[in-house]
């Protein structure tokens, strides 16, 4: 087995500072995946940042020289790890770790890598995703988690959701401070985790991995659901 590194470093408001700091420094031999390019298909109806296909995907992970023997190590910012973490083990490959960048304490390099590609053998799950329509009948029998952080939860304006409020039910679990041992604070029961655009909420699913639970993603999160003014949204009072 042979060990990949790969940085998903990204920002939501500036779409080429994933490539520019990885080619400032990253971990010698890694490969770069961009979470809006190779880890989401173009936004639209199913949200901002929908799955990418199963092609999609396959080249991409292809190109950053993932194979069957491959163990990936992933590391980013904004979720970017964790989502390669969730799209490697949807698309069948479950050889694949999450590392913070600030807990390497090896070397650093800049510039660009020769990656030699691989053949990525892509076997799509169809039991770790929930749809919008299923998510909508059943909500109120599981356990719906919201990454985002708490304002945007809460429902306050912003500019991010066109339309304030979250799915109603759902308990906050803001991604950026969650941690494994946080997680035995939600409720048993189903999970399915969303966030704005599929992303973060991936740390949740992560987590919940690491403590022994399991759960599942709603991909369009928010950014699907307030293009739909049937469906029911829910906000805190002032």
């Amino acid at each position: 087995m042979e060990y990949r590194f790969v940085d998903c470093r990204w920002a939501l408001d500036d779409p080429g500072l994933g490539l520019r700091v990885y080619r400032e420094a990253h971990i010698p031999g890694a490969a770069f995946l961009d979470v809006e390019r190779d880890l989401a298909a173009p936004a639209g109806a199913a949200g901002r940042h929908p799955l990418p296909s199963l092609e999609q995907f396959s080249a991409a992970a292809s190109r950053a020289g993932i194979g069957p023997e491959t163990f990936v190590v992933a590391y980013g910012s904004l979720g970017g790890a964790e989502r390669l973490w969730w799209l490697l083990r949807h698309f069948g490959h479950g050889d694949c770790a999450v590392l913070d960048l600030d807990a390497w304490h090896g070397p650093l390099v800049g510039g660009e890598e020769q990656i030699e590609p691989a053949v990525f053998e892509a076997r799509e799950r169809d039991d770790d995703t929930i749809s919008r329509d299923e998510l909508a009948q059943r909500r109120e029998q599981l356990v719906v988690v919201d990454a985002r952080l708490e304002p945007r939860w809460r429902g306050e304006p912003n500019p991010v959701d066109r339309v304030p409020g979250r799915v109603p039910g759902a308990v906050n679990a803001p991604w950026n401070t969650l941690s494994v041992e946080s997680t035995q604070g939600l409720p048993a029961g189903d999970v399915v985790a969303y966030c704005g655009s599929g992303i973060t909420a991936c740390v949740v699913l992560h987590r919940l991995q690491l403590a022994g639970r399991t759960g599942r993603l709603y991909p369009g999160s928010w950014s699907e659901w307030e293009q739909h003014p049937e469906l029911p949204v829910e906000r805190s009072e002032a």
